[in-house]
């Protein structure tokens, strides 16, 4: 599995959608505001997730 990088926009956990902010060894630091629906989840406005527990569903454009 490719991990994902700054800028790309992955997918995870039934459906949630964010952009990688920050790469670590074992996760990423996601920004859940990208999702237009965001104010109505009351959802924190980032979070971790495993490398193990997301895929990419568009990659960064300096790719």
């Amino acid at each position: 599995m490719k991990k994902a990088q700054v800028g790309d926009i992955i997918e995870f956990k039934n459906g949630l959608q964010g952009i990688v902010e920050k790469v670590n060894e074992n996760s990423v630091i996601v920004d859940l505001t990208y999702m237009e629906n965001f104010k109505n989840l009351e959802l924190e406005e980032k979070t971790v997730v495993n490398h193990k527990n997301y895929h990419i569903i568009q990659f960064a454009l300096n790719e």
